[in-house]
């Protein structure tokens, strides 16, 4: 019974979503759900934790502002000194506002790159690596509510009767 899982599927999102509120408050836990969009309000439903990419977003940040100003300050100061308009002068502080449209720049670039790898490396969805979702058309129309009968303390035939009262179509034990 550990190794079975319950694949329900749904043609809309918003009869999975009162579908999973009516399980979640009958106490079965639902393990993922899989859909071609985003459904808004089904994470809190699910038990699904806040994400900490924003941290992650943040730190690349940091790190992109860092390395564009100590990078300018030694390109434009240190090692190739050129006067252009009187800019730069030995003073990296006078120089900043030049510097910042580049600042902004190598900030954002470092950040939405960082953020893609770690999305890509967080989600295992690296090249060669098989999808993990039950089924291909959950990426066009179709939605899938993920249950394990071991996380939950009722039969499979219970479970498959509550699902087919939340309004599923096809309800397959894998």
């Amino acid at each position: 019974m550990a190794d079975k899982v319950i694949y329900a599927t749904y043609d809309d999102d918003t009869v999975l979503l009162e579908g999973a509120k009516k399980l979640v408050a009958k106490g079965v836990h639902i393990r993922d759900v899989f859909s071609p969009f985003p459904i808004h309000g089904i994470d809190p439903v699910i038990g699904v934790k806040q994400t900490r990419l924003a941290i992650c977003a943040f730190i690349y940040g940091l790190i992109g502002l860092s390395l564009a100003l100590v990078g300018m300050y030694y390109f434009m100061i240190v090692d190739w000194p050129m006067n252009i308009g009187g800019k730069p002068n030995d003073f990296f502080y006078q120089n900043i506002p030049a510097f910042i449209p580049i600042t902004f720049e190598f900030t954002v670039l470092l950040a939405a790159h960082g953020m893609a790898l770690t999305y890509f490396l967080r989600n295992w969805t690296l090249p060669g690596v098989e999808a993990r979702n039950p089924y291909p058309y959950t990426t066009d129309d179709k939605f899938v509510m993920e249950i394990h009968p071991a996380d939950n303390h009722v039969t499979v035939d219970e479970l498959s009767q509550m699902l087919n009262e939340t309004g599923s179509i096809l309800i397959e034990e894998r």
